[in-house]
């Protein structure tokens, strides 16, 4: 049994291995198609860059086969192929940016590497609940602050430290907001269920114990008055959801919360002035009025125009045009790298090559749901839960406002879009997300109930 166990545990670390073969020849082919586009001849380059991916990527493997042996086999190459994708469309975009990326995500591996190390036990981070906490909404208020605070496109998204760099503290204080959130629910979610009261057909929880959420509640209004920031409120919001209703089992709870959320969007929609030129543009993106204006529809609009020429399996990589001609040149699809990247993918590969994309995100957020329900305490459940949540919403932000499903924000396409702070802070969120897989899936005879004997050789295997 036990040699069988074994067979199996380095079955899943061999399907981790050859999962990252197509990352590196992902790597390796886009390069050489960047290159041809550009010069018309194909370059040993892409195959050294090719090979300094793989070698990184297999760093990386060789040390969760050594640290988190039971891990999910298939999560860490999905994202090596999220990550791969993104470096590739950033120099395709503007190589000098693209170098940028490939340094952060050697900073990301070292951060997962860190991690993994530090947070082994991650359930300590329990113990700290309340500082973490704090910690978040004080990274979330920083670009208020005089000096250092950052505004780009009407919103206050980032920290400029002048000489050195600029960063988003809302990919960091997200985690925060995670493991408080599942950590405050573990604890109190009976009395949050027991101590409840029905109202009008609803089950409302007792206030002493929803403070808190509340507080996330009114965290959410101010990110949208203070931060202009749409994307980051609804973000945030939607993974307290999340985690109350698999916390309480009652959907009551949810329900009560979109009702609230849509009542204070509703009302700071209508009137405040950043927010409500958002949903204008959002609403009548061709207007000529607002497609004129400053900071107004122009970019959601050729947005649109990018995706709808793409067609079923578009133009071809690195045929998007970008860029009109002149001196200087005027920004056809502004932000590509960023806010647009998606736009630019379904305009160079078509709605075939954009769903794919997304398909892999859905596995990512497959594997990251399947941790949670593997989970033995409810801490883990909670926490995976949340993080995958926030990642999947992520994606839902900015996708949603570059195919105008909601209003446009400047929420990251995680490991795709240029940035250093989200590469960074996803791939924390992937290695607590791998430590509770781990935890999960390792094989514990001293715990285990005699109803559940095959739970662990079981889980192995998926």
């Amino acid at each position: 049994m036990s040699a069988n166990r074994a067979t199996r545990r380095l079955s899943a670390r061999n399907r981790e291995l050859l999962g990252l073969l197509p990352a590196s020849l992902l790597v390796t082919a886009g390069f050489a198609g960047v290159f041809i586009q550009r010069s018309n001849v194909i370059s040993n380059v892409s195959l050294i860059y090719g090979a300094i991916f793989l070698g990184l990527c297999l760093v990386a493997h060789v040390f969760i086969r050594r640290r988190l042996p039971h891990a999910d086999p298939y999560l860490f190459p999905l994202v090596a192929v999220l990550a791969s994708f993104g470096i590739v469309m950033v120099y395709r975009i503007d190589p000098t940016q693209a170098r940028q990326q490939a340094q952060w995500f050697v900073l990301g591996l070292i951060l997962f590497v860190a991690t993994i190390i530090w947070l082994h036990d991650y359930r300590k981070l329990e113990r700290y609940r309340y500082v973490i906490m704090a910690g978040s909404l004080v990274l979330l208020l920083l670009p208020r602050l005089p000096v250092i605070g950052y505004q780009a496109n009407g919103a206050y998204l980032g920290v400029h430290i002048p000489g050195l760099f600029v960063f988003q503290p809302e990919e960091f204080a997200k985690i925060g907001l995670v493991i408080f959130l599942a950590s405050y629910l573990r604890d109190t979610r009976q009395v949050m269920v027991i101590g409840a009261r029905r109202f009008l057909g609803l089950t409302i929880p007792p206030l002493k114990h929803f403070g808190p959420v509340l507080v996330i509640w009114g965290l959410a209004m101010v990110i949208l008055i203070l931060l202009h920031d749409v994307g980051s409120s609804l973000m945030f919001y939607g993974g307290l959801l999340t985690i109350l209703y698999v916390a309480t089992n009652r959907i009551s709870f949810v329900v009560v919360g979109l009702i609230a959320f849509g009542l204070g969007a509703w009302y700071l929609g209508s009137h405040i002035t950043h927010i409500h030129y958002r949903v204008e543009d959002w609403l009548h993106p061709f207007n000529p009025h607002l497609y004129h204006a400053a900071l107004g529809s122009y970019q959601i609009a050729n947005g649109i125009f990018a995706q709808a020429a793409g067609g079923m399996f578009g133009q071809g990589f690195g045929q998007a045009v970008l860029t009109i001609p002149g001196n200087p040149p005027v920004p056809l699809l502004p932000a590509p790298q960023t806010d647009m990247i998606y736009a630019v993918v379904t305009d160079e590969l078509g709605l075939f090559g954009a769903a794919a994309l997304l398909l892999v995100y859905l596995m990512v957020i497959w594997r990251g749901f399947k941790t949670a329900m593997l989970a033995r305490d409810s801490f883990s459940t909670l926490l995976v839960v949340g993080l995958t949540t926030m990642l999947g919403l992520q994606v839902f932000v900015i996708v949603g406002g570059v195919t105008r499903v909601i209003p446009l924000t400047g929420v990251t396409l995680p490991f795709v879009s240029y940035g250093g702070s989200s590469i960074i802070a996803n791939f924390v969120l992937v290695a607590l997300v791998l430590l509770a897989s781990d935890r999960a899936r390792t094989p514990a005879i001293a715990t285990r109930t005699p109803a559940d004997p095959s739970r662990a050789s079981t889980s192995e295997n998926e």
